[in-house]
């Protein structure tokens, strides 16, 4: 009989919001789709190399990220194999792949990482250390996105600004359900190999393996696509009566110009019908003003009265940017109170296509 007292497991679940009569055993490890699972592996494999070449660029020594396992599992599950207190890093994929993305280091293993970085014996997990966890973790995901965006030719792959949190290990905001865990030995040159975590949402991971099993079949039905077209237009306007029982186009043929229909000729009605249906659809639009690249020891030296000089001369038209594609230049201008800008200049269609590339 109990005695009222309530376990660790059980104070875990209530803080975490999970019910807790799910505790009676170990939560039995989930298995997902083979296929995505295996393109998936082979894509961390591949880019767990470029991974540590950040990680030992950022940390001033060798460090090596390998071994990346991954496991399907639930929330149970997980939590049980992470140390108590942890940085849980938020890096959720905003387009390309959109949905639930985070790391997850041992506290003991984040101040090691920091005191690498900071070169500082005995870190703590401050503001400063936390944003330097935040930036390793963007290291990660941006070699991975590149990886990704290689694979499957998909350019609009992104996600947010990573954040860290040093939290009990109940409190890290996982995904619901089962989703995909990765776990990485990580080696900081200190004779002792620690873990860091990677977890995906469900949706992510199908969407990943769905793009790096196919990537080349829409290749493929581009290249049918183009040719039935051209097809088409070599036909057009070309008149092939059938005589009494002899062949087509044999005989009195009535053969005609070929007509090849107008490349940049004005939308059909249907083409405008289709485009009505995603006039309601919000795009995300920023303005840049300029750029500069920094060393991180610059970045974290920075303070309130820091100048940064961009790319960009005073006067210069200011980029403007559709889901992070450039497609029109101009001036700053002031409307009542609020900054606005006057589109000077429409970027040319060839210049949008060769920004996408």
């Amino acid at each position: 009989m109990s005695d009222g007292a309530l376990s660790q497991a059980e104070i875990d679940a209530l803080l975490s919001g999970v019910d807790s009569s799910s505790l009676g055993g170990a939560a039995k490890e989930l298995s997902g789709d083979d296929g995505e699972r295996k393109a998936l592996q082979k894509l961390l494999n591949d880019t767990c190399q470029n991974q540590s070449n950040a990680l030992s660029t950022m940390a001033g020594s060798d460090v090596i990220l390998g071994n990346p396992s991954i496991s399907f599992m639930n929330r149970d599950r997980l939590v049980e194999r992470l140390p108590d207190m942890v940085v849980a890093v938020k890096a959720d994929f905003s387009s390309g792949f959109p949905g639930d993305h985070l790391f997850i280091i041992g506290e003991d293993t984040a101040k090691s990482l920091v005191g690498m970085i900071s070169k500082e014996e005995n870190a703590e997990l401050d503001a400063m250390a936390l944003s330097m966890i935040g930036e390793v973790a963007s290291q990660l995901v941006g070699t991975q996105i590149t990886a990704l965006t290689k694979a499957t030719n998909n350019t609009a792959i992104a996600s947010v600004s990573p954040e860290a949190t040093n939290v009990p290990k109940a409190l890290v905001a996982l995904p619901s359900g089962t989703f995909p865990c990765v776990e990485y030995d990580l080696d900081l040159g200190n004779g002792r190999r620690q873990k860091l975590w990677e977890v995906y949402g469900a949706s992510v991971s199908h969407a990943i393996g769905i793009a790096l099993n196919g990537s080349a079949a829409p290749a493929k039905k581009a290249a049918a696509a183009v040719q039935q077209p051209a097809m088409a237009a070599g036909t057009q306007g070309m008149s092939m009566p059938i005589g009494g029982g002899g062949m087509p186009g044999m005989g009195s043929a009535n053969v005609q110009a070929v007509q090849f229909p107008n490349l940049m000729g004005q939308a059909t009605s249907q083409e405008q019908a289709n485009i009505s249906l995603i006039m309601d659809v919000y795009m995300e639009m920023t303005v840049e003003l300029g750029r500069t690249k920094k060393l991180i020891k610059e970045i974290l030296g920075m303070g309130e009265g820091t100048i940064i000089e961009l790319d960009k001369l005073a006067g210069e038209p200011v980029d403007i940017l559709v889901n992070h594609k450039l497609i029109a230049k101009g001036e700053v201008v002031v409307i009542d109170e609020n900054f606005g800008v006057r589109v000077t200049e429409i970027v040319s269609p060839m210049e949008r296509m060769s920004g996408m590339a």
